[in-house]
């Protein structure tokens, strides 16, 4: 599909063009960029259906996702809205493949244009974001892997107002505050306001959904900030 600079750049310049005439409204969905992209969406789809691995489906994807850079780019520097679901679909790829930043690009213009997934997702755009960042960032903290903070506030930035079920919300909440205080080390300790950003995200989702499994650490947080408070005043 995108084989050279030059198609590359002819593909993005037909997607903005093609998002600019859509503006709000549905007309992308007869342009031909559109339709080329949706069905090379469709083969690759197809190939993924061929494995059963959730992991070697990421790692495809993320092999895959190059190939729809052009488009992408195009459709997002347009920022003219307009159900489209190659870019909602690779929201999600892009998250799948654990390029959180460049999903959360994508997120940041499917939420503010109100673009929905395709049919076949039954959650809306604002629930796949937050309960599968949530889910991936609280699966890696759990193993004692990183897991960006930055990528977690800029989750709940992006995802806040947009409707969902609590436990969500709660999810990816606990994620952002386990996130938060596991940077936490005797070389770079943390101090009292971003301790008490954890506190609020824990007691936000504590109230949100109280068998989130938050209650242990927000007492550790609280032991944490008590201990900084009281270093700080024997300064």
């Amino acid at each position: 599909m995108a084989d050279s600079p030059a198609k590359r750049h002819l593909q993005r310049v037909e997607a903005e063009e093609a998002a600019r005439r859509a503006a709000g409204g549905n007309l992308v969905e007869g342009t031909p960029i559109y339709q080329q992209t949706l069905l090379q969406l469709a083969t690759d789809r197809a190939r993924l259906k061929q494995i059963q691995s959730s992991q070697a489906k990421g790692q495809l994807k993320a092999a895959l996702l190059p190939t729809y850079d052009a488009y992408i780019e195009g459709v997002l520097a347009a920022d003219a809205g307009g159900q489209d679901d190659v870019v909602s679909t690779l929201m999600l790829w892009n998250i799948d493949a654990g390029l959180y930043d460049a999903a959360l690009d994508i997120a940041a213009y499917v939420l503010a244009h109100g673009l929905t997934m395709p049919d076949r997702f039954e959650r809306t755009a604002g629930c796949v974001v937050a309960e599968e960042i949530g889910i991936a960032a609280l699966n890696a903290l759990k193993t004692g892997a990183a897991f960006d903070p930055g990528v977690l506030s800029r989750a709940v930035e992006v995802t806040d107002g947009h409707d969902m079920p609590d436990q969500v919300r709660a999810r990816l909440l606990l994620a952002r505050a386990r996130g938060l205080l596991a940077t936490n080390t005797e070389a770079t300790p943390l101090d009292a306001e971003a301790v008490s950003t954890a506190i609020d995200d824990l007691r936000r989702a504590i109230q949100l959904h109280d068998s989130c499994g938050g209650k242990e650490d927000l007492k550790r947080a609280e032991r944490l900030l008590t201990k900084i408070e009281g270093n700080q005043s024997n300064d």
